[in-house]
């Protein structure tokens, strides 16, 4: 990819940026879920990875879909933008969450569940960043969905 160093660096910005809110949307989404039914720690995390994936995938595939493209062809192209991603992002914040100690325990209108939370995000976004970059750069990830997004 021939960009700019600026531009590859606001285009690794605005992905990691798409990444850090599908996986903020699902870790809210599961953490909440899970708080509610009262799951364990395990359950609690795997149903916010699974909800970070999900809510990733789907922010990557419908402009892709918009943009006219059939879902068999979409499928691969949010796989390949996202994965690596979500998957930086997701280890990075739950690894910080379980580190705080009586993060993951404590309720959903307690900050010592929130601080960390949001606090793992800030973590993870420059590790997200630097690999949405390097992939970026090569032709890879994000550069491939960006082709068929609107500007």
């Amino acid at each position: 990819m021939n960009e700019r160093p600026d531009d590859l660096n606001r285009l690794a910005a605005r992905a990691t940026n798409h990444c850090l809110t599908g996986c903020a949307l699902g870790e809210v989404a599961g953490m909440t879920i899970a708080t509610a039914l009262a799951w364990g720690d395990v359950a609690t995390i795997a149903l916010s990875v699974v909800l970070a994936f999900l809510f990733g995938y789907a922010l990557t595939s419908l402009p892709l879909l918009r943009a006219g493209l059939p879902i068999r062809a979409v499928i691969p192209i949010a796989l390949a933008a996202d994965t690596v991603s979500i998957a930086i992002m997701e280890l990075i914040d739950n690894g910080f969450i379980l580190l705080v100690p009586g993060a993951i325990e404590a309720g959903l209108s307690d900050l010592r569940f929130w601080a960390p939370l949001l606090g793992g995000f800030v973590i993870a976004w420059p590790f997200a960043f630097a690999v949405n970059r390097v992939m970026i750069r090569r032709g890879k990830g994000h550069a491939i969905a960006h082709a068929y997004h609107e500007h």
